[in-house]
C-alpha cells in the first residue's frame, strides 16, 4: 500500500515537475490535478485568505495533503456528548496529514496571505459527499462526482 503522505511531500518538493503554474483565483479556490496513477492520484490546490471547502469525505478514498505554502486550518468532526462541531488545527507550511477512507474534514485559508497544498488520493476520487452540520447533527448536503462537479 502506498504513503500517500510520503507521495504528497515528494510531489510538494518537486515544483519544476508540476504541469501547471499554481494559479489563485479570487472567485474560488483553483485546483488542478497533476497527476494520475493505477493506486493514487495527486492534485494541486491554492487558497486566498477566506477559500475554504465544504465538510466533506473523500468517497472511501484514503489519502493525505501537504501544506506546500502558506498555512491551512483543518477542521474535524467532534462531540463527544452527542452534538456534532468543528474543531480547528492549524497546518503551517511543510505540515501534513494522513487521512483514512472514512475520514470528514474541512479545510481552509483563515489567515492573510495564500496558501498551496498537494493532495493524494488512493484509489482516485469517484464521488465526495459534502455535509452540513444542522441543529447539532451531521447531514448531507450533496454528493458530489468526478467528471460531473469536478
Amino acid at each position: 500500500m502506498s504513503d500517500f503522505l510520503e507521495i504528497a511531500r515528494r510531489l510538494a518538493a518537486q515544483p519544476w515537475q508540476w504541469p501547471v503554474t499554481v494559479r489563485f483565483d479570487p472567485a474560488q479556490r483553483w485546483y488542478h490535478r497533476i497527476a494520475l496513477h493505477d493506486d493514487y492520484e495527486a492534485w494541486l490546490l491554492s487558497w486566498l485568505p477566506g477559500q475554504e471547502t465544504d465538510l466533506h469525505d473523500h468517497g472511501g478514498s484514503a489519502g493525505a495533503f501537504a501544506v506546500v505554502a502558506g498555512e491551512l486550518t483543518e477542521y474535524t468532526v467532534t462531540g463527544a456528548d452527542g452534538a456534532a462541531r468543528l474543531r480547528g488545527t492549524a497546518l503551517p507550511t511543510g505540515a501534513g496529514r494522513r487521512f483514512g477512507a472514512h475520514h470528514l474534514h474541512q479545510i481552509g485559508n483563515a489567515g492573510t496571505a495564500p496558501a498551496v497544498s498537494l493532495h493524494v488520493y488512493g484509489p482516485a476520487l469517484q464521488t465526495m459527499t459534502r455535509y452540513r452540520i444542522q441543529d447539532g447533527r451531521l447531514r448531507v448536503a450533496a454528493v458530489d462526482r468526478a467528471g460531473a462537479q469536478w
